[in-house]
């Protein structure tokens, strides 16, 4: 495309302006899919502005699928605007209809969850039904959260499930380009979720205890907005921060404004014990507890609780959509957590899911193939070569995720993530399993090397 003749067909020189100009071109067919667009330089230098102004319009068309930067082909045109897509979480593979074994997903054994139908009974007898006015957590559910807060939050919200807690803390504490910390690797839809806002992502190399300090230190240095991790039962290592490591962490967070997030994803179903920084840094920990794969995805529920300004944030957000979590569903997780018979259910699938893992984590390391983490709901394997791999899985019906979802540098050491939640509980079915999958893998690979 000649620079020029874009330039005569932009009516505003500003970034927005650009970037308006061009995607109507693009919807009413005029510029069509492969078309190469001019240079930055060369169109700023046609409308008599900076090349950073033209560069920021491209951002934003390339924000929503519009362009592509190539090396070789320079910047060309995709199609019509879409809504980003999570790309990595959509990813799932398609092996076709052999499949009898999916360790894809890390969802709950629905035979573990506690029964809902009292707890919706008793939830649609709650205060303030249908009433419009904007509830942020419930006083009954604030009742049955607020003893099991590792620190005293200044402020509480429920929202419709951990990720969402997640993505509408890291939206309103980040600009387009702004910084934000993670684990690598860490959960795929965090990595969607990041790239959707349009953040830089600065990973943050862990090991057994949580993230590395070192590489923590690295990562403050680009001065990050935020910093995003799982103290336990971490996805999808299986870590968890131990007193010391959050202490270490803690101690170079200290000068620094950043915001700390804290992701406990599967909550009451980790071994471990909760190590928050919001003991130390209240005015900027929010910790967001999930309570999907402890008492069920449907309830929707996750509480976020923590600094004030950060949760006021995400309440203010929110007010321009739903507003407020169900009030039928917040206090039907309140019920359960309240009720003693659900609590021991509860109980049960923890002690359950942790034998799951630690039994499929023994028979690989029989086989040679070492993981590591002793919390979560997925173990991390090694492998030689992950395409392989997952070839050889689907070939025996099984299916598992791509270790290169979960992390940033695809040059790392190849991975897969196995959901150990709903595993056999048949030692013959189990060890055959792990037999297919240290085949897959290649004998004697260690997480350690």
């Amino acid at each position: 495309m000649d620079a020029a003749w874009l330039a005569r067909r932009i009516d505003d020189p500003s970034a927005r302006g650009i970037a308006a100009a061009l995607t109507d071109l693009i919807r009413e067919g005029t510029v069509t899919a492969q078309t190469r667009l001019p240079t930055v330089r060369g169109l700023a230098r046609e409308l008599g502005v900076s090349s950073g102004t033209v560069a920021e319009a491209w951002s934003e068309l390339r924000r929503h699928g519009m362009i592509k930067t190539d090396r070789r082909r320079g910047t060309v045109v995709l199609g019509p605007p879409d809504v980003p897509r999570p790309i990595r979480y959509e990813r799932l593979g398609h092996w076709g209809d052999r499949l009898a074994v999916d360790l894809t997903i890390a969802s709950p054994d629905t035979a573990l969850l506690p029964p809902l139908e009292a707890a919706l009974v008793a939830a649609a007898r709650t205060d303030g039904l249908n009433d419009y006015a904007r509830e942020t957590i419930t006083p009954r559910l604030r009742a049955a959260v607020e003893p099991t807060w590792p620190f005293a939050a200044q402020s509480w919200l429920a929202v419709g499930g951990g990720y969402e807690a997640v993505q509408l803390l890291c939206q309103t504490t980040a600009l387009p380009g702004d910084r934000i910390a993670i684990e690598e690797p860490t959960g795929a839809r965090l990595l969607d979720i990041l790239e959707t806002i349009g953040v830089q992502i600065i990973p943050v190399a862990c090991d057994e205890e949580g993230p590395l300090p070192d590489a923590l230190a690295k990562a403050l240095k680009a001065r990050p907005v935020a910093f995003v991790y799982q103290p336990r039962g971490q996805s999808p290592c299986g870590h968890a921060v131990t007193p010391e490591r959050s202490a270490e962490l803690a101690g170079l967070l200290e000068p620094a404004t950043t915001l700390i997030v804290e992701d406990d994803g599967i909550g009451e179903l980790s071994v471990s014990p909760m190590v928050s920084m919001g003991t130390r840094f209240p005015d900027r920990t929010v910790l967001v507890r999930s309570y999907s794969k402890s008492h069920g995805p449907d309830l929707r529920i996750a509480v976020i609780g923590g600094a004030a300004d950060a949760v006021e944030r995400v309440r203010v957000l929110r007010s321009f959509g739903t507003g407020w979590t169900s009030r039928i569903l917040q206090d039907a997780l309140a019920h359960l957590l309240e009720d003693a018979g659900a609590q021991a259910c509860v109980a049960r699938a923890r002690e359950v899911y942790a034998r799951r893992r630690a039994r499929m984590a023994a028979e690989l390391a029989a086989r040679g193939v070492r993981t590591g983490g002793g919390d979560g709901l997925v173990l991390w394997v090694p492998v030689r070569d992950e395409p392989a791999a997952l070839v050889t899985l689907a070939a025996h019906g099984i299916s598992v995720a791509p270790g290169s979802r979960y992390v940033i540098d695809q040059s790392a050491r190849p991975h897969l993530r196995l959901a150990t939640a709903r595993l056999t509980d048949d030692p013959a079915e189990l060890a055959e399993l792990a037999d297919v999958i240290a085949l897959a893998a290649g004998r004697g690979v260690s997480a350690a090397t």
